[in-house]
């Protein structure tokens, strides 16, 4: 018989929720107020509104309580460097300076006086061009210029990009905003129960970037940091919040042991403050810090339970009785339905374990799925039911704690079942040729047929390329013009021989624009493309598509991943015609542009019903064709991006080995079709690629195109200690940001890389795709650029 308990004692709240709008509300505002077409208060209007109705959603769908300070203009993790007031000291800030325009200052440097006029209309940078890092960024490095922006890197393994926090022994805290206490008065005022959301002191100094001329360890900072957040709490708890989720998600990683013991001395002082504090950690099992988790003097603790979910009866026993277990048991990460009735199945157990009492959540925030399904009228009707986004996730919370409590919705449990059936019986799920090619897939498909040492003379004989050669990562910027002929095309106004037309003419632009520039390879820009892998999911079988499922990938920038159901299977090419009309124009080697199997697959919402590397095997299929025909078409270059490589990178160690083994067997088999004298590139960015070098030399491209421009060549100093056998160009410029850097400055980190790689190995180009700067300062760098690898072939160029 199912027991049922007091309705008090089962409460619900989510660790966050989305923040762009239903309709991308603030990414419109925020580019408005960047052209200068509102002012800093209109902006902040339109914040107030859509942190205003999300509350209401939140209430409204039975939550007992609002997240408040998961709201950001840019970032939350910039928001905490405001809030706990340590802007870094290289921007100088003047006391005259509004917050808000230190905060955009940080988050996207300062435009250069070249770049400006393109600068006040540009959007946000391509995020999907970007890596990842969830580790520690703890070794010194040098101060970048003062109108540079912060780095920015991956929040652990998702597709959210962060704002890194600069550190160094002079770094003072204090707390210096007002903004989470005004929103805390918004919430409070429209009458709803508060749970403030900070991110915890750790997990903020472990986040940093060490930013100093001498060695040191940002964990010294946390005697100096933890007044500040004592007088965080205090004031919290002063204004009425009844509970503060502090989030720890590095206690979900491999810690050395300094940083686990720093936890309990640490908490023992933010208990002090006397506030309620509910310790959320996500994205990852606790393993050997699941007891420290348990025994810290908290009041409540958040985990995990759709990727710790092997924990959870650990959990329950290890979590003394008087404190709250909050379970994240619906899926935070990823669009798919939430099995009820598995779930109730693994929630009954614990609640008779914690004597009735229990909070249900979500895994993490739900800033990292889509808005609603409610706008999705047109998406596949046999598809649809089997998804659930961020407003479909907060009901199925409510159908959970429904049937706790006794309640149960049976048309909502039906429903449920309904469409888990539907989906376990689809026919669409499965391609028998696809799987049969997959077991008959030779030993050596993964090979090429030669060693880089006898590739790479074919290839020069081939292509013959300057010294230090110059070229671009691929995307161009996506002008007001291209854009409007794509929505064109999309509501059925231009025929697809007339799009075709106006495609090929930006293309010839672009074409005549590098060739103008002195670039030594060209790309076609890729103006036919509305995102790197929503262009080839839409030619593949197995990927469907939302109209509105936007998800923000950091600042301004959204994405609309696709959505990875069934085997994927690519019916006809999808890039050559493209690729063979720029050729067409140009006596210059031309890439043909790939986004590569292990990238489609980070950042898609994929199928969970069979293992992630069955999955990649599929898309590098896939791209071995598209290989094999531009190659075919007589393509010399190839570029197959894999930015997301490390991206999926589990967070523990102990798995790297598992799937590095199998992403980088995926891109090989992508390229493997590839002869001797066709060059093969990839391209990788804004992620710690230090520790796995040696794996991603193991890729075996001829040519890796890196970013090392935001973090100011650190990457050239984990060349030293593992030299990359291959061709290697580390991006001379950081394209996230509207500034120009000077010729000096670009000749400068080349100089550096020649001091650690060969001459004869280094390429010359930006970070990362070009897609959403503008045309005049895109033309200015490149032009800088140029002028920066003809000095090096004068100074450094092997004889």
């Amino acid at each position: 018989m199912q027991t049922t308990f007091n309705t008090s004692t089962i409460l619900s709240h989510v660790p966050g929720y989305p923040r762009m709008g239903a309709a991308r509300e603030l990414k419109f505002a925020l580019e408005r107020h960047w052209r200068g077409e509102i002012d800093e208060a209109a902006l902040q209007a339109v914040g107030r509104q859509l942190r205003a109705r999300h509350w209401e959603e939140q209430r409204l769908a039975g939550l007992d309580f609002v997240s408040v300070g998961d709201f950001a203009y840019y970032d939350q993790v910039a928001n905490h460097i405001q809030l706990l007031g340590c802007e870094p000291a290289r921007y100088g800030f003047s006391p005259q300076q509004s917050e808000l325009s230190r905060y955009f200052r940080m988050a996207r440097g300062a435009p250069t006086a070249a770049a400006a006029p393109a600068a006040a209309a540009h959007t946000e940078s391509h995020a999907s061009g970007c890596g990842h890092s969830q580790c520690q960024h703890g070794q010194p490095d040098g101060a970048p210029a003062a109108d540079a922006a912060l780095e920015m890197s991956k929040w652990f393994d998702t597709n959210y990009h962060y704002l890194l926090p600069e550190f160094s022994a002079e770094t003072s805290f204090a707390l210096a905003s007002q903004r989470l206490f005004d929103e805390v008065e918004e919430a409070q005022a429209l009458g709803h129960p508060v749970k403030a959301v900070l991110l915890g002191p750790l997990s903020f100094l472990w986040l940093g970037k060490v930013r100093s001329a001498q060695p040191f360890e940002r964990l010294e900072l946390l005697e100096r940091l933890l007044p500040v957040y004592g007088a965080l709490l205090s004031r919290l708890k002063q204004q009425g919040v009844s509970w503060v989720q502090i989030d720890e998600p590095i206690l979900g990683l491999d810690l050395p042991p300094a940083w686990r013991s720093a936890f309990e001395t640490a908490y023992w002082q933010l208990n002090q403050a006397g506030a309620q504090l509910l310790l959320a950690t996500y994205f990852s099992p606790l393993e050997e810090n699941l007891s420290l988790a348990c025994r810290l003097p908290v009041a409540g603790l958040h985990v995990d339970g759709v990727r710790a979910a092997h924990e959870l009866t650990s959990i329950a026993d290890w979590l003394p009785v008087h404190k709250v277990l909050s379970v994240g048991i619906v899926d935070g990460r990823n669009i798919w339905r939430c099995d009820l009735d598995a779930a109730l199945t693994i929630l009954q157990p614990l609640l008779a374990k914690r004597q009735g009492k229990l909070w249900l959540s979500s895994s993490c925030s739900l800033l990292h799925v889509p808005y609603t399904l409610a706008a999705e009228a047109q998406l596949d009707p046999e598809v649809r039911p089997w998804l659930a986004f961020a407003h479909e996730k907060l009901a199925e919370l409510a159908v959970l704690k429904q049937a706790l409590q006794g309640a149960a919705d049976g048309a909502a449990l039906a429903a449920s079942r309904s469409a888990l059936a539907s989906r376990a019986h689809s026919l669409r799920l499965h391609q028998p040729e696809l799987r049969a090619r997959l077991a008959a897939l030779p030993a050596d498909a993964d090979q090429r047929p030669s060693p880089f040492a006898l590739r790479q003379p074919q290839q020069q004989a081939r292509l013959q390329l300057p010294a230090f050669p110059t070229t671009t990562i691929g995307s161009f910027p996506q002008t007001p013009a291209i854009r409007a002929a794509r929505a064109a095309y999309k509501r059925g106004e231009l025929d697809s021989a007339a799009y075709a037309q106006r495609m090929r003419a930006e293309i010839a632009d672009a074409v005549q624009r590098q060739e103008a520039l002195g670039l030594d390879v060209l790309v076609h820009g890729e103006a036919e493309r509305n995102d790197m892998v929503e262009y080839f999911g839409e030619q593949l079988e197995g990927f469907l598509f939302s109209a509105h499922g936007w998800v923000q990938s950091y600042g301004s920038r959204c994405v609309k991943p696709p959505i990875l159901y069934g085997d994927v299977r690519r019916p006809q090419a999808m890039t050559v015609d493209w690729t063979v009309y720029t050729q067409s124009l140009t006596d210059k080697p031309v890439k043909g542009m790939l986004t590569g199997p292990v990238t489609i697959l980070q950042w898609s919402f994929v199928r969970e019903d069979q293992p992630r590397r069955d999955t990649a095997l599929q898309l590098a299929l896939a791209i071995r064709d598209e290989v094999a025909d531009l190659q075919q078409a007589g393509i010399a270059i190839i570029q197959i991006d894999e930015p997301a490589v490390r991206e999926g990178l589990p967070l523990r160690r102990s798995r790297w080995d598992a799937y590095l083994d199998w992403a980088t067997r995926a891109f090989r088999i992508a390229a493997g079709a590839a002869a001797d004298a066709t060059q093969i590139h990839t391209h990788i960015c804004y992620a710690e690629f230090n520790e796995i070098l040696p794996q991603i030399a193991a890729m075996d491209a001829d040519v890796i195109t890196i970013e090392t421009s935001r973090s100011d060549a650190e990457l050239l100093q984990a060349l030293r200690r593992y030299p990359y056998p291959n061709q290697i160009g580390p991006g001379v410029y950081d394209i996230h940001s509207p500034r120009v850097p000077a010729q000096a400055e670009m000749v400068g980190l080349l100089q550096r890389a020649a001091s650690v790689v060969p001459a004869a190995q280094l390429w010359v180009n930006p970070d990362c795709g070009l897609k959403t700067r503008g045309w005049s300062e895109t033309e200015s760098a490149l032009r800088n650029m140029v002028a920066a690898a003809h000095q090096l072939r004068a100074e450094l160029a092997p004889a």
